[in-house]
């Protein structure tokens, strides 16, 4: 009696005796895969949930991933090195776990969100080749593609230009994806950010698509005036190919969701309109964006400020509209670049955001991002944050800005980020090995020589023992497998997941404690 339909159809099993070795109670769903569970319920009962075929799959996929990865770092010399997971808090950018100390009431530890600082004094120490496939953690929302605590793939070097960087790491990227069963090319091109915000108005451009058309000189100062648009911001063009399902409700919607935009882009989406009053103009755009019968062409510029300011006054409710305040105009025009992105983002059609053929190479579309910014500018707090993290050089022609502390919006940073399909895989940098300068970038950001002292003492003091110029990245291995799964989240390849509310469903965490475990660390919970 064959069943090829089941795993186990060609096998017949001739009983001579049976025990009992361990009972179960009714299952809560099917595991065959073809039932539809809630994601909650496959949460609260993970151990059942990992015996189905397709998370199987994922935890092999995750070893053989991390192993290549391991064997290839290990080949080409580096050594894998533990660091600590109870460290002192130096709170950048997401916030901290804390962890109360029993011995010294009052003192807390932190769990890390990467070990940036322990990598760095490694170098120092004369460990030229680190690596480690470590557990992070911070405490922010959490989304698809996030979890309170992850796994990457951290390393440093000493002397590294960032070409060898790139090496390294395409070549345990490479590793990694032969371990999937996908054979990439090597070397990734590479974009400034510049370059990314131009063409895709995005520093996480995705390749899949094509980029924006810069068609300023179409737009005579008529047209700019006319249209209410600012003459000294860019007009683009963005093609998005292969529309057939784009409907009225659709641009409707996207005016809608356009119109809240940060107040510094106007979107032109009817070209035939534009050419009844401008002969050519639309001709001249379709032309310069390369469209073809069947592409949808939007036109992105910058608006007169005084115009919306003027709507702002002229509305029921001018709370709701965004009041512009005042940019430089560079912002400005970045700003209409990032608009103009938005825009490219919503209206490509859903089966060019996902992946595609996991084990086609054509389907992985990967870039090297360099030239960063080094600071950027926050408005409610009035001064300079770090845009990639403080331990970043900056560039050396930028160097002397630095020093002097003037003109810090144009200073560009030694670092560089890996996007693949439009998604984040790491960031990277060449670090700070000079003293004077770490002092200059910390005071750049608003930090007192009391308050470094306070939060990077240890450090600093470090750097007075001749280091040497260092660089590295991390990569998200957690993001890495997802990709190569074919999965649209992170709670698909990670073993046992939090919820989007940060919960545990399993283990039901997290979750009060006694009195007196409170009491022995001198805590007190405020209800």
């Amino acid at each position: 009696n064959v069943n090829r339909e089941i795993s186990t159809g060609e096998v017949e099993v001739s009983v001579r005796s049976a025990a009992v070795l361990s009972r179960s109670e009714p299952l809560p769903f099917m595991l065959d895969g073809k039932a539809e569970v809630a994601e909650e319920i496959r949460l609260r009962y993970r151990y059942l949930d990992l015996r189905r075929n397709e998370m199987q799959a994922n935890l092999e996929l995750r070893h053989k991933v991390a192993l290549a990865i391991r064997n290839h770092l290990s080949a080409a010399g580096f050594f894998e090195i533990e660091t600590p997971f109870l460290t002192r808090s130096t709170p950048e950018g997401a916030r901290d776990f804390l962890v109360p100390s029993r011995v010294h009431h009052g003192r807390f530890y932190a769990l890390p969100q990467s070990p940036q600082l322990f990598k760095q004094i490694l170098m120092i120490s004369g460990c030229d080749k680190y690596f480690q496939i470590v557990r992070c953690f911070r405490d922010e929302d959490l989304r698809a593609d996030r979890q309170l605590e992850f796994t990457q793939i951290d390393l440093e070097m000493s002397y590294p230009q960032q070409e060898r960087v790139f090496e390294v790491v395409e070549g345990f990227v490479a590793a990694a994806w032969k371990a999937a069963g996908v054979t990439i090319q090597t070397p990734f091109p590479r974009m400034t950010y510049d370059e990314a915000m131009r063409q895709y108005g995005s520093d996480k451009p995705d390749l899949r698509r094509p980029p924006m058309t810069d068609v300023s000189d179409v737009f005579t100062n008529e047209m700019h005036a006319a249209l209410k648009t600012d003459p000294q911001l860019p007009v683009v063009a963005i093609r998005v190919p292969n529309v057939k399902d784009f409907s009225r409700k659709n641009r409707e919607e996207l005016r809608e969701t356009f119109k809240w935009w940060s107040g510094y882009a106007l979107l032109i989406d009817d070209l035939k309109r534009l050419e009844k009053s401008w002969t050519g103009t639309s001709q001249a755009i379709l032309s310069k964006s390369q469209a073809s019968e069947g592409d949808l062409v939007f036109v992105v510029a910058g608006p007169d400020l005084n115009e919306l300011e003027k709507k702002r006054i002229e509305m029921k409710t001018p709370d709701e509209f965004p009041r512009p305040r005042p940019l430089p105009l560079s912002e400005r025009r970045l700003q209409v670049f990032r608009a103009a992105g938005s825009i490219m983002t919503w209206v490509t059609p859903t089966e060019r955001n996902k992946t595609g053929d996991v084990k086609s190479p054509d389907s992985y579309r990967f870039l090297w991002v360099t030239d960063f910014p080094m600071f950027e500018w926050d408005e409610e707090e009035k001064r300079w944050n770090a845009a990639h993290h403080p331990f970043t050089s900056p560039h050396e022609r930028d160097m002397e800005k630095v020093l002097d502390q003037k003109d810090l919006a144009t200073v560009r940073a030694n670092a560089y980020d890996i996007v693949l399909n439009g998604m984040e895989l790491g960031s990277g940098s060449i670090r700070i090995h000079r003293q004077d300068v770490q002092r200059q970038i910390f005071r750049a950001l608003g930090m007192s020589e009391e308050e470094a002292k306070q939060r990077f003492g240890f450090f600093l003091e470090a750097l007075e023992y001749g280091t040497p110029p260092h660089g590295g990245i991390a990569l998200g291995l957690d993001r890495i497998v997802m990709l190569l799964a074919g999965g649209d989240s992170l709670r698909e390849v990670i073993p046992f997941p939090k919820t989007a509310k940060a919960v545990d469903m399993m283990v039901d965490a997290p979750t009060p404690v006694n009195e007196a475990q409170l009491k022995e660390l001198g805590i007190g919970v405020k209800k």
